[in-house]
């Protein structure tokens, strides 16, 4: 008797722009380094014939219903079960390329946020895990229980942009153990009382959080420098980021390789002889329509930008 996975409900963020910032075409490669439930992946490959796709992803269970949304498109697809900094040695094993267009999806899938023991969200009570992972040997638990108060602070202030970061260390510290997210989220929002905005007291600490755990930040820079070397000229990037953070990064990287000379202003001569290797197609970010924000929440912070290489 054979046992068919149910695949879960998805909705990608930005999918019509996103395809449209690929331009793909028949008979070409495409890298969805994030491939998550396999939404943007089935996009790419329904956009046109005979289109090949390698989609990475460092959660196995993203992996397994990928592989069987994408069941259908048989061996056009290769699903890895990666960390996209290892994009150009995946690319260079499966003997993929050219590659004529990479899409970025950031963050945290809908999978990971509504699976309550992974310990992603505070709407949901659990142990407080955040790995994209199991593998992964660091857990938000063993982050905030063992951390000194003051590297604590920093941490929650420079990855979530925290202004209360220094209470909110020092409450932590001071409730110790803290190893459920509820608990977490208690802490927080008593520190915030009534001074409440938008979103939920907790929202910058968890992002803190789970950014440090899995090393996103650090992560991303690592790959955006692989892409250069994988693109083919005249083929894209396409990334959509969630926060301002990772938006930075893909700002200040697809600028800086837009640019020739990198020399300060005082340099007379240039010294650096850089060659500008992208092309910025999008120099605005795009943002979901107010229509797809009203329908799908969770797509309201997302940015997408596109460069294209020369």
């Amino acid at each position: 008797m054979s046992l068919t996975m149910t695949v879960p409900n998805h909705i990608p963020v930005l999918l019509k722009e996103a395809i449209q910032a690929l331009q793909v075409q028949p008979q070409r490669n495409y890298v969805d380094a994030t491939v998550g439930l396999g939404g943007h992946a089935a996009a790419i490959l329904g956009q046109a014939p005979q289109v090949r796709l390698l989609g990475i992803d460092v959660d196995p269970e993203a992996i397994k219903i990928a592989q069987t949304r994408l069941a259908k498109f048989g061996d056009s697809v290769i699903l890895i079960n990666d960390n996209f900094t290892n994009l150009l040695t995946l690319c260079q094993r499966y003997n993929f390329s050219p590659v004529h267009g990479i899409l970025f999806d950031l963050g945290v899938s809908s999978l990971q946020l509504d699976t309550a023991e992974r310990g992603f969200s505070f709407q949901h009570d659990a142990p407080l895990d955040m790995r994209f992972s199991s593998s992964q040997e660091l857990t938000a638990a063993v982050l905030i229980n063992t951390l000194p108060e003051s590297e604590l602070a920093k941490l929650i202030q420079k990855y979530g942009q925290e202004r209360y970061s220094r209470q909110i260390a020092r409450e932590i510290v001071r409730h110790r153990p803290v190893n459920t997210t509820g608990r977490l989220a208690r802490i927080v929002e008593q520190i915030y009382g009534s001074r409440r905005g938008k979103i939920h007291p907790a929202t910058k600490t968890f992002l803190a959080l789970r950014l440090f755990v899995n090393c996103e930040l650090e992560n991303l820079a690592i790959a955006l420098k692989q892409t250069i070397s994988l693109l083919a000229p005249k083929d894209r990037l396409v990334v959509i980021s969630y926060h301002s953070l990772e938006d930075r990064i893909v700002k200040d990287f697809t600028k800086q390789e837009s640019k020739g000379c990198l020399c300060p202003p005082e340099a007379l001569v240039c010294q650096c002889h850089h060659v500008p290797t992208l092309k910025l197609i999008s120099k605005k970010v795009i943002t979901p329509s107010f229509a797809e924000a009203a329908f799908n929440p969770r797509s309201r912070s997302a940015r997408l930008r596109i460069a294209e290489r020369l």
